[in-house]
């Protein structure tokens, strides 16, 4: 019992996160920096320190699962569709560009066909855990660039899902147009589903019991999981489950009580979620494919906030917001890390080229955090004058 690795793990990552935290905030780096050093410190390539890698991957992974639902719980459904509408045209065109100018790259690398496709697809979309995590609350509900970000990120996950998808059923044996037809079919019986219960079963119980903040608090995160499982099991991901049951949930009076209550949860999951993010990388591969990385991660760093900026401006939105808008969706995204982890699970791609992925997303996350948290209002900025929660 006092030897429990599971306890044990989680005391040294939250005890050696909060001292590589501190040095952070000295740095001036975000916090998000420490988390990730600390896990390539006790990972493979540092000390191996972590015991039980897999259940901790497992716990990170419900830190993704609650931020997603937060941001449906955020997002009154009539709000979403037209704000989406709105952002459509620039979401698909500024995918095309940084799927074209990650396969350039690639191939100019020496990497195949299929793999630099693959890798150019990974590059098109911005992280929505650093774009929101380090959005000020007040802007994320209640401002139009909030509800910009919000809209794109969507539609970028949306993209993430189908190319995942395509990449398991490849590995199934299964036509990938088969495995998106099911999802297809299956997404409206699932958001039915939620939207039925919710009206005639959830809402009632909360509105009878919704003086007992305990029994709110247990009641949401049964929900939470319970569609997160049951998106799963009908071949949709946990994400997609988690924001769907946010969402229909979002135009209850109760859903800002739900959302403050849960944000130390997700941030809890959302550490590990870092942690493990650093530690699940090899250094002796990442050093074979460093240039390429560097390149690849500058380009993105580069291109994306201005190629965002210039489209932004054309649909008349004003230059600042623009150019804000572009920093803060700069980097690319941990569904990226996600897609480099499957496709090296089913043989798609190379371990050079996965790991291609994960450095050049993990760069842009640390350059990008340091240079929002530096220059624009955030909940963890150095500056009094820049901290907004």
């Amino acid at each position: 019992m006092h030897n429990d690795p599971i306890i044990l793990s989680i005391f040294v990552i939250f005890t050696g996160s909060a001292i590589l935290a501190t040095l952070a905030l000295y740095a001036r780096q975000a916090l998000i920096v420490g988390y990730i050093v600390w896990g390539i410190i006790l990972g493979p390539s540092g000390f191996a320190a972590i015991e039980n890698p897999v259940v901790i991957n497992e716990i990170a992974h419900i830190g993704i699962i609650f931020l997603l639902f937060l941001l449906g719980l955020n997002l009154k459904p009539q709000d979403l569709i037209h704000t989406v509408r709105k952002t459509t045209l620039i979401t698909v065109i500024t995918s095309l560009v940084f799927m074209s100018l990650g396969f350039v790259i690639c191939r100019l690398f020496n990497f195949a066909m299929w793999e630099s496709l693959l890798i150019g697809s990974a590059m098109m979309f911005s992280s929505t855990i650093i774009g929101l995590k380090l959005l000020p609350t007040t802007v994320l509900h209640h401002r139009h660039a909030g509800e910009v970000m919000v809209s794109i990120l969507l539609l970028q996950d949306l993209f993430a899902i189908i190319i995942l998808l395509i990449v398991q059923g490849w590995n199934s044996g299964s036509s990938p147009l088969v495995s998106i037809g099911l999802s297809v079919i299956a997404l409206p019986i699932l958001i039915g589903f939620a939207i039925l219960f919710e009206r005639y079963i959830l809402i009632k119980v909360i509105s009878k019991f919704d003086k007992i903040q305990e029994y709110i608090f247990l009641v949401t995160i049964g929900w939470c999981l319970g569609m997160a499982k049951l998106a799963a099991t009908m071949g949709l991901s946990y994400e997609i489950g988690a924001f769907i049951g946010g969402v229909v949930l979002a135009s209850s009076p109760i859903a800002l009580f739900i959302a403050e209550s849960l944000k130390p949860l997700r941030d809890f999951f959302l550490i590990i979620f870092f942690f493990t993010l650093g530690a699940g990388l090899e250094l002796g591969t990442v050093y074979t494919v460093l240039i390429p990385a560097i390149v690849l991660a500058g380009t993105m760093l580069l291109v994306k906030p201005l190629l965002f900026r210039f489209l932004m401006v054309k649909l008349k939105e004003t230059t600042d917001l623009s150019l804000e808008m572009g920093v803060r969706l700069g980097q690319i995204s941990e569904f990226s890390l996600l897609i480099a982890v499957v496709a090296l699970e089913s043989k798609v791609i190379s371990h050079q080229a996965s790991y291609l992925i994960q450095a050049a997303t993990i760069i842009t996350f640390v350059v990008s955090s340091y240079f929002i948290v530096l220059n624009y209002p955030t909940p963890i900025a150095v500056s009094d004058r820049l901290r907004r929660d």
